[in-house]
């Protein structure tokens, strides 16, 4: 069961500050109130994923994941997040609803999992997709997440790269379920954006890690 209902915990992540000039290279692309309120109510309302749980956010931006994991009453919650802006306004958000979420600014890749190894009983991420300068990166997010995780991960990956995914899930530690097949809206937030806006097809996949 989750703590309060799928619109209500909606309508708090649609409160929320996102990215004031979002940037190309780290592919800030923000994670809507509408995709990142049915992530975290599945998590908790059919896996029981959150709730009572140490819970950390990859690639937290702005603090959509984080601060919904808070708002489902995760025990403890850890944002990591390379952007100092995306911190500051996820620092901002946290002021602005009244709820606390540590932070912890570093480069993913190259820190973790350090002193955070098998600390978390879920990570949950919507990683950088790898489709311009960094590519394969949302496989070491992946492979820095089972490390981190004790119990699960969910992470939201491109649909046509799916069989790559579960398989590199497997070699990982972590077996991939498909829980969902979403529709990603990007916005127009780049100058190379031609569209107002572009719908990807995105699997939300639940990884349940061997004991």
């Amino acid at each position: 069961m989750a703590s309060i209902r799928l619109k209500e915990l909606e309508q708090y992540l649609q409160q929320l500050d996102g990215f004031d000039k979002p940037k190309i290279l780290l592919e800030q692309y923000p994670t809507s109130a509408h995709i990142g309120a049915h992530i975290l109510y599945t998590a908790q309302s059919q896996y029981n994923d959150i709730e009572n749980c140490a819970v950390a956010d990859l690639g937290a931006g702005c603090g959509v994941l984080s601060l919904g994991a808070r708002m489902l009453d995760a025990s403890y919650v850890v944002g990591f997040e390379i952007d100092s802006d995306a911190l500051e306004i996820l620092s901002r958000n946290c002021d602005d609803i009244e709820l606390p979420v540590e932070t912890v600014q570093c480069d993913i890749v190259k820190y973790l999992p350090g002193k955070f190894d098998k600390t978390f009983d879920t990570v949950i991420m919507n990683p950088p997709f790898g489709t311009k300068h960094n590519a394969g990166i949302d496989m070491k997010f992946l492979e820095i997440a089972t490390k981190l995780a004790t119990t699960t991960v969910y992470s939201l990956h491109k649909t046509s790269t799916r069989n790559h995914v579960l398989k590199k899930g497997r070699e990982f530690g972590a077996e991939g379920t498909v829980v969902a097949e979403l529709r990603y809206d990007l916005p127009q937030a780049y100058k190379f954006h031609k569209k107002a806006s572009v719908d990807i097809q995105v699997d939300f996949i639940r990884f349940s890690l061997d004991s």
